[in-house]
């Protein structure tokens, strides 16, 4: 048995310019386990809380509370456990934790522990994190995605929550492999680069990126269709919406989503019926409010295309029971944070493909480099946001090497898809 030395976190600096949590945990063997967990960008009502400290420093949204909740509270309690009983150690975290909600804890300090128990737990086996998640079957890399600049949630108005939704990727299903698909995204995003600074006779930016250029969405979208005719990429390269909707929501209606005409949900199907009968929409992630389960069984049964729930299931086994039962959506993203605990987050994976549900995993609360182990150990065949450069991709590019022959690329099948 190899069991917990020590536990312990800091504050660290994290995504947008905002602190994150570094929880470490080490065995008696001397393994150590490193997580970080950081703020969101957009963050749905129903995720679990992070505790930040109030008050002026870094907007009220440092984290020494829960710093101090890791070292004080929960690091007494886990040393001497054994490192690989991963659900006897998350049952005790909510149990310490008390609250329906994380609000005691923090879902921030919680999740970084849970995570870091993982990670160690792995190298004290002497195994890579995928395979100790995943065991001998993990071995399918993702579809990755590169979204495009379009300059934020604010452009047209409204999305006071928006956090730089809606995004727009390309999504490389149609390359032999992750590599090869990952080479792809670079050429298209430099094409729609090129196409634009022709077209429109500009350089972006990403603070302004396509704000006051285009008179909406529409625009954006004929553009990264244009670049995969360029490349010759037609049938190989479709489009993931990141829209956060629920984030635009103002008395009924969706102010500032794609235009700057205030939608209603019935406005916003026609839009989406409309767009996937001209471009090549693959999935809509999070495409009406945060409670319209409704409206998403819509849009999955009409569409025909992927539907994800992020905000929308914030990795919750209950949300995501509740959209299993009303046919909402058929995929659901997968963020550790949301939900607070490893064992919570793998449960909701569980039952999601129980019922026939695609995990994608998100990488927008700093798990970073480990979020590949986590897809590939649960073989999901997809990845948000594996920009260029990043610990992400160049771990993916490190499991697919150590693989070598074994790996697979499953490509468009990895979608829950009607349409072809």
């Amino acid at each position: 048995m190899v069991t917990i030395k020590n536990v312990w976190a800091r504050e660290i600096t994290g995504r947008d310019r905002l602190p994150a949590i570094e929880a470490s945990v080490v065995t008696d063997n001397d393994c150590r386990g490193v997580a970080v967990v950081a703020a969101g960008s957009s963050v749905g009502i129903y995720e679990a809380t992070f505790v930040y400290d109030g008050g002026e420093r870094y907007f009220g949204k440092g984290v020494l509370k829960a710093v101090s909740n890791v070292n004080n509270v929960i690091a007494p309690e886990l040393k001497g456990l054994d490192v690989t009983r991963q659900r006897d150690i998350d049952n005790l975290l909510i149990e310490l934790d008390g609250t329906h909600d994380k609000s005691r804890l923090g879902a921030n300090a919680m999740a970084s522990v849970s995570s870091a128990v993982l990670i160690a737990a792995a190298q004290s086996l002497g195994l890579p994190l995928y395979r100790y998640v995943g065991g001998v079957n993990a071995c399918v890399l993702p579809v990755p995605m590169v979204g495009v600049v379009t300059g934020g949630s604010r452009r047209y108005g409204g999305g006071e929550r928006g956090g730089g939704k809606p995004v727009f990727e390309f999504m490389s299903y149609g390359a032999e492999s992750f590599s090869e698909a990952l080479y792809m995204n670079w050429q298209l995003s430099n094409k729609f680069q090129d196409i634009i600074r022709k077209k429109y006779k500009v350089v972006l930016h990403r603070r302004q990126g396509l704000a006051g250029i285009i008179k909406d969405d529409s625009d954006l979208l004929e553009v990264m269709t244009e670049a995969i005719s360029a490349l010759g990429f037609n049938d190989r390269v479709g489009f993931h919406l990141d829209v956060a909707a629920g984030c635009f929501m103002e008395n009924d209606e969706f102010v500032g989503l794609f235009s700057r005409k205030a939608k209603t949900r019935d406005d916003m199907i026609d839009l989406y019926t409309e767009w996937c009968s001209k471009y090549p929409i693959l999935d809509l992630e999070d495409p009406l409010d945060d409670d319209d389960f409704d409206g998403h069984a819509i849009l999955t049964k009409e569409l025909g295309i992927q539907i994800t729930g992020d905000d929308l299931f914030a990795t919750s086994p209950s949300r995501l029971r509740k959209g299993i039962e009303l046919g909402a959506a058929n995929a659901m993203v997968l963020k550790v944070p949301q939900i607070g605990t490893i064992t919570e987050a793998f449960d909701a994976i569980q039952l999601a493909y129980r019922n026939g549900y695609r995990i994608f995993p998100g990488a927008s609360r700093g798990e970073g480099a480990s979020l590949a182990d986590y897809a590939v150990g649960f073989n999901t065949g997809l990845s948000k946001s594996i920009g260029w450069g990043s610990p992400l991709a160049n771990r993916y590019l490190s499991i697919e090497e150590d693989l070598g022959p074994s790996s697979r690329f499953l490509g468009i099948k990895a979608l829950n898809l009607k349409k072809t």
